[in-house]
């Protein structure tokens, strides 16, 4: 094994740049400059947070009246076409439980990228 030795001095000003930058990374949150109603969520998402069954989902589908997108075998839908069958009442919820969804969903993906910087 070997030993390095270095002046005090020196080795408070590499602690001290290592301190900010530790500072600067535990700050650091990547701006979000995406627009929240282009965010996409899942059947099931909408369905819990919208207080809805899958098969009140799958009328609304099946009507034309909300619109979709299908990957996977799995269905999602925009912000947007939430906040608008929410405005034309097409279902019957307040705009808390569309929030809501919002929220759990940004804390859901916030999750998702932690873990995939983990590995």
């Amino acid at each position: 094994m070997d030993v390095i030795t270095i002046e005090s001095k020196a080795f408070r000003e590499l602690e001290t740049k290592i301190d900010s930058i530790a500072k600067f990374v535990t700050d650091f949150k990547p701006a979000t400059v995406e627009n929240q109603d282009e965010t996409w969520v899942d059947n099931y998402d909408v369905c819990s947070f919208l207080k809805i069954s899958e098969r009140t989902l799958q009328r609304l589908r099946t009507k034309g009246l909300i619109s979709y997108s299908i990957i996977s075998g799995k269905s999602y839908y925009t912000i947007s076409e939430l906040k608008r069958v929410l405005s034309e009442r097409l279902v019957r919820r307040n705009e808390e439980c569309l929030q809501e969804l919002i929220k759990n969903h940004n804390l859901y993906a916030e999750k998702r990228r932690m873990n995939k910087g983990k590995k």
